[in-house]
């Protein structure tokens, strides 16, 4: 990616420490979260594309099962290729592979590193945070993440482990707790996003809607058509 004015001092060299990052408006409103086991290897990449065709412009890199080589290849990848669309890249819970391939955030788990100290060092990421509950919710605004996930809120089975759905209520009274970006994330699917959206979420974060649709570029693009008003996050 080339570096901005902003990136660099008045004689040309590359500032340490980049400008504070800010979640914008009309960011974040489509979150997608990978999971390369849907795919075979040889249309993984193809799925990413017909995502991002669809008018998807932030998708986060989450693949815990992966080995450390094969995850940092595929960031790099990945990383070109939502550069060449305008769209932000996200690193799920590995903050060394985030600044490695020049990522511009990085989602950390409800018990990980304080989003404070990654800001703290690395201002120009943009910190997301996983939450499952109130307080949660809060502490993470206090620690100073740019915005959350809140799940499950609705029965699915990626989150099941995380217990029964927290529903529209409980998405609401964290929408009315933090002032950052809330995401709700479980079981949403086009008969949803408009729901959670009354009940205070910025956004909607997914993982199978997409990826498991026959049409990817397609679905994407039905689901953005939700966010028209918000210039498709670009």
């Amino acid at each position: 990616m080339s570096p901005s004015s902003e990136d660099l001092t008045p004689d040309g060299k590359y500032r340490l420490i980049k400008g504070l990052a800010e979640v914008k408006p009309d960011w974040l409103k489509l979150y997608l979260i990978s999971d390369s086991k849907l795919f075979p290897p040889e249309k993984l990449l193809g799925s990413y594309t017909a995502a991002l065709e669809g008018g998807i412009r932030d998708i986060q890199l989450r693949e815990k099962e992966l080995p450390l080589g094969d995850l940092l290849s595929l960031a790099i990848v990945l990383r070109q290729m939502t550069n060449s669309y305008g769209a932000r890249l996200y690193i799920n819970g590995r903050l060394d592979i985030a600044l490695m391939v020049d990522a511009d955030g990085v989602h950390l788990p409800e018990d990980g590193l304080p989003a404070n100290e990654v800001k703290a060092r690395y201002p120009h990421l943009l910190v997301g945070v996983s939450t499952h509950s109130l307080k949660s919710a809060r502490q993470a605004e206090i620690n100073g993440a740019d915005f959350i996930t809140f799940s499950p809120i609705f029965a699915t089975s990626s989150k099941m482990q995380y217990g029964e759905p927290q529903g529209l209520e409980k998405l609401q009274s964290v929408t009315q707790a933090v002032q950052i970006p809330v995401l709700a994330l479980g079981g949403i699917n086009k008969h949803r996003v408009k729901t959670v959206l009354e009940n205070g979420a910025h956004g909607v974060a997914m993982i199978s809607a997409i990826w498991n649709s026959l049409d990817i570029k397609n679905e994407s693009f039905e689901y953005m058509k939700f966010f028209a008003g918000d210039s498709h996050n670009v």
